[in-house]
């Protein structure tokens, strides 16, 4: 088994954390974006992992060899290839073709998902799909009456189906999406400028190549601050409920309420942390409260109360202390 992750986006909705670090390396529940959905897709799939692409743009030595240290962790080869112009879906799969052969699965770095689900051997394919309430801004899937995907719609307009595509996809031959995509690029089909990974789909279906919906429990997006937060959230509600706080981390007159991920070298004194917060590594934190927050590495957060907010790596929040005179039915924040 393959798996390509196409992750060369510049994450404009997640600014300015994305100035510094690309979106899938920013870090929800103490590791990042797309550690943890590779990570979940090889807990899920039967086979042995072979070789995990990653489609990036630029984005330095440091980024890659973590890239490459997470394909190791998981027994498979890390390769990284990249996207230089921004040109599509389907282009991004295209800077991996070496990798479209066998038993394949692309995964777009911004999903997180929960299932508990299993590849349909009698399909050409699998697309992995949530049932939503307003399918108006996702692509969806239609399907004949034998649960069988027979076109694929771009944010309709009018209702055509509920079952939104949520970025993930399972190919039992990679050679026969990369020769769909291919046809696209040799032929320059575009949609507003870019080659469209659906576009490929619908020439796939139209041969008489069969794909089933998978359906996941949980989607989780990770495109801007509020929903990055809320994924945080969700994370650490599954995987962390009774919080995890590193042996090298010192906590002292202080209470941390789960869930929690406090990382290593991490200091927190005076302080209530949590619900749903997520500290990076050496972060320091003094008689403050902090909850429903993401606090990356090497931060300080002094006298501060934060919630519902992100912090990036390095940075440095304090309140100091003022004299006040503060007169009946004022308020300050």
């Amino acid at each position: 088994m393959n798996i390509i992750i196409p992750m060369a986006g510049m994450g404009k909705r997640l600014r300015p954390h994305t100035l510094t670090i690309p979106k899938p390396l920013i870090p929800v529940a103490g590791k990042p974006i797309v550690q943890h959905l590779v990570e979940d897709i090889a807990a899920l799939v039967p086979d042995k992992l072979n070789e995990i692409v990653f489609v990036t743009g630029r984005f330095g030595k440091d980024a890659e060899d973590h890239l490459l240290e997470v394909a190791k962790s998981l027994g498979a080869i890390g390769t990284i290839a990249y996207q230089d112009e921004a040109l599509g879906t389907a282009h991004a799969i295209w800077c991996a073709k070496e990798a479209l052969h066998g038993k394949t699965i692309v995964a777009f770095a911004d999903t997180l998902f929960r299932a508990d689900f299993k590849l349909d051997e009698t399909k050409d394919g699998v697309l992995w799909v949530k049932q939503i309430e307003d399918p108006s801004s996702f692509g969806v899937v239609k399907l004949d009456d034998d649960g069988v995907i027979t076109d694929f719609v771009e944010k309709p307009q009018t209702f055509v189906s509920d079952l939104a595509m949520i970025g993930i996809y399972y190919f039992k031959k990679g050679e026969d999406l990369a020769e769909e995509i291919k046809y696209l690029i040799e032929n320059d089909i575009k949609k507003g400028g870019e080659y469209q990974l659906p576009d490929a789909l619908r020439r796939m279906t139209e041969k008489g190549f069969k794909f089933g919906p998978g359906k996941v429990d949980e989607w989780m997006d990770c495109g801007n601050p509020a929903a990055t937060i809320d994924t945080n959230e969700r994370i650490l509600h599954w995987k962390y409920p009774n919080s995890q706080v590193s042996a090298s981390a010192s906590v002292e007159h202080s209470v941390i309420i789960d869930p929690c991920f406090i990382g290593e070298n991490v200091e927190i004194s005076n302080s209530v942390v949590g619900p749903y917060v997520s500290i990076g590594a050496g972060t320091k934190v003094d008689s403050s409260r902090i909850k429903r927050s993401i606090v990356q590495q090497h931060s300080k957060v002094t006298n501060f109360i934060l919630e519902n907010s992100m912090v990036g790596n390095f940075a440095k929040i304090e309140n100091k202390a003022q004299v006040l005179s503060v007169g009946d039915y004022n308020i300050i924040e």
